[in-house]
């Protein structure tokens, strides 16, 4: 231990009286020094938890940040499987794309030049960067094409009921 300082407490008469009871005169001295030291160690170091705060406060702020990513890819807030398409837009020609796909329940790379004002080309290369990204992020395209006839259509692109919230 080293060397003893010496402390005064004050304690209610009722306590004082149970520890001359309970506790021999020679042992009160040990008694007591015991019992804080048994106290002290229950009670956490100042700097142990200002640096287990730190250590929380950090945890946190990385757990946000991964929720915020996973909403942004509309992982996380869909429900029972169903993702919103738009997710998967760069820009407005992509979601006039979507739209046009939901609102028709599918169409032909000609039908959706037309209705863009563009040729089929350029309509082919986002429909299949619509259908990679989807299929990166859920394992499973949100648009697909289908060269059989399907409701009236032949070779078009639909989308994919199942993964899609409408």
């Amino acid at each position: 231990m080293g060397k003893f300082t010496v402390i005064s407490a004050k304690i209610p008469d009722e306590m004082y009286k149970e520890l001359a009871l309970r506790i021999p005169e020679g042992e009160r001295s040990i008694f007591i020094r015991e019992a804080i030291l048994e106290k002290l160690e229950k009670t956490p170091r100042p700097d142990k938890i200002l640096g287990l705060e730190k250590k929380v406060t950090q945890l946190e702020n990385e757990v946000n940040k991964i929720k915020d990513y996973l909403a942004k890819l509309e992982i996380l807030t869909h429900e029972g499987g169903k993702v919103n398409p738009h997710a998967f837009c760069i820009d407005d020609v992509d979601n006039k794309i979507v739209d046009y796909l939901l609102d028709h329940r599918g169409a032909t790379t000609t039908e959706l030049a037309e209705f863009l004002g563009t040729n089929r080309w350029f309509v082919l290369n986002r429909l299949r960067k619509i259908e990679r990204s989807s299929k990166k992020q859920l394992g499973k395209s949100i648009i697909f094409y289908y060269s059989g006839e399907r409701t009236g259509k032949r070779k078009a692109w639909w989308i994919n009921e199942e993964l899609a919230e409408t």
